[in-house]
C-alpha cells in the first residue's frame, strides 16, 4: 500500500504524487537549489522563533511526544497544543501536521480544536471592501480575536498552500473526533500576526473545505491507482503535465522531454490541469494545434449562444469555459514562430524618449531595500549630467531609517538630473521595469515622512508628471509583445539582444548573494558585493535595451494574429 497523502502534496500535480511512491524507471533526486535551501532555512527560523514567543506567552502550554499523549491531551481539554503529532487517518490514507492546536469549543464529551500554522509568508493583503479576523499570540483563541476592516486573503500561492493544509488537518480532526464544527483554522504570517478563517463555508474558494474535499479526492484516486500499479506493473497510472510547480519538481528532467517530444498542449503557459483536460478532449493535444485555433472566435464565444443541436467549431465550445483561451492561442503562437510576436501594428510601438534618461532599479533584502541603482543615457550634452551606473547603497544593518536615508540620497540626486534638465530645457524621463515595486519601496522609505526629505506630496507628483517622467517598461511591453509565458525582464531583455554579466541572473539569487556580502568576516563577502552592484547596474541596463528594442528591430517582428 502507497504512503499516506501529507497535506503539501493537495496542490501538487498528481503525476508527481504517484511518481514520488513508485516509478517505473530509476531516479535520482538531484540536490535541492541555494534559492530552495534558502527559503527553507528562513521558514524554520521564523517557525523556532515564533514557536519560542508562544512559549514565553503560554509557559504552561505542553509540547506532546507521541500521537498517543496529543490524543490525552486533547480528551482532557487542554488549551494550546504546540506541536501536536496528530494521529493519521489510516480510512482516508493522509497525515496533517500543525504546529499548533487551539481548544475552541465542546461538542457532546469531545473537546474541538482549531488547527494554527506559523508561515513565513503574508496571509492578508490591501482589500477596501473586506475584513478578516484577526488575533494576537498572547490571547489566541479566534472567539477573542476581532475582525479588522480593509484586508483580505491574499490569493497567492503560499496562502492557498496553507489554508488547504489546514483544511487537510481539519478533516482528519473530524476523524479523530476532535475538530471544530465551524472549520475555523488559523495562520501566524511571517509578521507574526494571527489571522483566523472558517474553512466551511465559501467565504475562501481556493482553499475552503469544499475545495479541499475534491483536490484530495483525485490525490487519494492515485494512491489506489498506484496499489493497483504496484500489483499488477500494468500501465503507470499517471503521465506527465506541465504543472506550475515543474521548475522545482525533482521529476522535471524526465517529464519533460517526454512533453517536448510529443509537443503537449500542458506545455503552454499558464494552464490549468482542468484547462488541458479541456483541450484534449477537443483534439487539441499539442501546441501546434492550439496554434492553428480562432483567438477572435475564441474571444466572441464568451457571449454567443450556442445551438445544442447545430455545429460548432472548438473554439466555440472551448471559449465558453476557458478563461482567455485567446491568450492561450497566442501563447502557442509564439512558441510555433519561435519568437516573440508583436500585439499592435509596428507604428505604433515604441517607447518614448529623452534628451536625459534613467534606467532605475532596486534591491530588496526581505522587507527594506538597500540598494538603489540608476543607468543614465546623456542624448544631448546637459551640464551637470554625466552619463553612466549610480549606485546608492547599504551593507550595514537594514532598518526603516537606514532604509529611508538611501532613498533620500538616491532622491536628491534623481532631483538633482531633473532639475538641470529643466533649467536647460532639456527633456527627462526615468524608467523601472514593474513600477509595483519601486513604487512600494518609495512608498515605504517616506512612511512616516523623511526630515529634509522627499515626502508622499513629492512621489506623487512625479508619478503624474505630464508629460510622463516615471515610465513602467513592464506595462508597456505588456500592451505591445506577446511572449509565448513570462513576460519577465530577463526574458525580454534577452529578446532584445541583452546579457548578463552573471551566468545565474536573478532577483532570488541576489538575496542570497546579499547574504554572503553583509557578512564582512567572510574572505567572498566584497566579491558579492561587487557581484550585487554589477547584476544591478546590467538590470538598469537591460530596460535600455529593452528600451532601444521596442523603437528599432522588433518592429520587424510577427503579428500574433498573422499566423499560417
Amino acid at each position: 500500500m502507497a504512503e499516506y497523502l501529507r497535506s503539501d502534496e493537495i496542490l501538487a500535480c498528481v503525476h508527481r504524487v504517484a511518481l514520488s511512491r513508485g516509478a517505473p524507471y530509476d531516479f535520482v533526486a538531484p540536490p535541492l537549489s541555494p534559492e530552495m535551501e534558502r527559503r527553507r532555512r528562513g521558514a524554520r527560523d521564523h517557525r523556532h522563533s515564533t514557536l519560542e514567543l508562544l512559549r514565553q506567552l503560554h509557559p504552561e502550554a505542553p509540547t506532546p511526544t507521541s500521537q498517543d499523549e496529543t490524543t490525552e491531551l486533547m480528551l482532557s481539554g487542554c488549551d494550546l497544543i504546540l506541536l501536536p503529532r496528530l494521529a493519521r487517518d489510516d480510512e482516508g490514507r493522509r497525515t496533517a501536521s500543525v504546529h499548533a492546536l487551539v481548544r475552541v469549543g465542546r461538542v457532546g464529551e469531545r473537546f474541538t480544536y482549531a488547527p494554527l500554522l506559523i508561515k513565513n509568508h503574508e496571509a492578508v493583503e490591501v482589500a477596501s471592501t473586506r475584513r478578516t479576523l484577526e488575533g494576537t499570540l498572547a490571547r489566541l483563541r479566534p472567539s477573542e480575536a476581532h475582525y479588522l476592516d480593509g484586508v483580505g486573503t491574499r490569493s497567492a500561492l503560499p496562502m492557498t498552500r496553507s489554508g488547504l493544509s489546514l483544511a487537510q488537518a481539519t478533516r482528519v480532526l473530524h476523524t479523530l473526533g476532535h475538530a471544530d464544527p465551524n472549520a475555523r483554522a488559523g495562520v501566524v504570517d511571517r509578521q507574526s500576526r494571527l489571522w483566523w478563517f472558517e474553512l466551511a463555508g465559501k467565504s475562501y474558494p481556493r482553499f475552503n473545505l469544499s475545495t479541499y474535499d475534491d483536490l484530495y479526492q483525485e490525490r487519494f484516486n492515485v494512491l489506489v491507482a498506484h496499489d493497483e500499479w504496484a500489483s499488477s506493473k500494468g500501465p503507470f497510472p499517471t503521465s506527465p503535465y506541465w504543472h506550475r510547480d515543474c521548475p522545482e519538481c525533482p521529476y522535471n528532467e524526465h517529464c519533460e522531454d517526454q512533453l517536448e517530444q510529443r509537443d503537449d498542449v500542458s506545455l503552454v503557459r499558464f494552464t490549468s490541469f482542468d484547462q488541458q483536460l479541456l483541450l484534449r478532449e477537443q483534439g487539441v493535444d499539442t501546441r501546434a494545434r492550439l496554434a492553428r485555433l480562432n483567438p477572435d472566435l475564441a474571444r466572441r464565444a464568451r457571449n454567443k449562444t450556442i445551438n445544442p443541436l447545430g455545429p460548432y467549431v472548438a473554439e466555440e465550445l472551448l471559449g465558453r469555459t476557458i478563461d482567455k483561451l485567446d491568450d492561450l492561442i497566442y501563447r502557442a503562437r509564439a512558441h510555433e514562430r519561435g519568437s516573440s510576436l508583436r500585439i499592435v501594428d509596428a507604428e505604433r510601438m515604441g517607447c518614448v524618449t529623452a534628451d536625459v534618461e534613467v534606467d532605475v532599479d532596486m534591491e530588496s533584502y526581505e522587507d527594506a531595500t538597500y540598494l538603489w541603482g540608476a543607468h543614465v543615457t546623456v542624448n544631448h550634452p546637459t551640464n551637470g549630467v554625466a552619463a553612466g551606473y549610480r549606485a546608492f547603497v547599504e551593507w550595514g544593518a537594514l532598518s526603516h531609517e537606514t532604509e529611508a536615508a538611501i532613498f533620500k540620497d538616491f532622491w536628491t540626486w534623481l532631483k538633482g538630473v531633473r532639475d538641470a534638465c529643466h533649467e536647460q530645457g532639456r527633456t527627462f524621463v526615468a524608467y523601472c521595469f514593474w513600477a509595483q515595486a519601486e513604487d512600494g519601496a518609495m512608498n515605504r522609505a517616506v512612511n512616516p515622512p523623511l526630515d529634509e526629505g522627499p515626502t508622499p506630496h513629492d512621489l506623487a507628483a512625479f508619478r503624474r508628471s505630464d508629460p510622463a517622467q516615471w515610465i513602467d517598461l513592464h506595462e508597456l511591453a505588456k500592451r505591445q509583445i506577446q511572449t509565448e509565458g513570462p513576460l519577465g525582464l530577463k526574458m525580454l531583455a534577452v529578446a532584445a539582444g541583452f546579457s548578463w554579466r552573471d551566468p545565474n541572473p536573478s532577483g532570488e539569487a541576489s538575496i542570497r548573494w546579499y547574504e554572503e556580502a553583509t557578512r564582512p568576516q567572510l574572505p567572498d563577502a566584497l566579491a558579492f558585493r561587487t557581484r550585487i552592484l554589477e547584476y544591478n547596474e546590467d538590470d538598469c541596463r537591460a530596460t535600455k535595451a529593452l528600451r532601444d528594442w521596442l523603437n528599432g528591430s522588433a518592429h520587424a517582428l510577427p503579428h500574433r494574429d498573422d499566423h499560417q
